[in-house]
């Protein structure tokens, strides 16, 4: 399931070293902490409301761009989704 995860991981990492021109990611990159952080709360406030709609495939969809905002968030800052995974691996022991 989350082959296309680390895929994704890896076209951001990679977005964030080259910047290519016309490129979404490079956009947020380029604008900084503050759009990235303010993406992530429209895509949460997004995604509360499809969950209270009970839409299925909305919930995937809004799901889907917090997740990816997550991905930028966390590449910005130098984590990746593996240091996620550890933290919460930690939490279960």
């Amino acid at each position: 399931m989350l082959t296309f995860i680390s895929q994704l991981e890896t076209i951001i990492e990679n977005r964030k070293e080259k910047l290519p021109e016309g490129s979404y990611t490079t956009t947020l990159f380029k604008a900084g902490l503050d759009r990235i952080l303010r993406k992530i709360g429209e895509e949460s406030g997004e995604l509360i409301i499809a969950g209270k709609n009970q839409n299925k495939t909305e919930i995937a969809n809004e799901a889907a761009d917090l997740l990816f905002h997550i991905l930028v968030l966390l590449h910005n800052e130098g984590l990746s989704l593996k240091d996620v995974e550890e933290v919460l691996k930690n939490r279960h022991e």
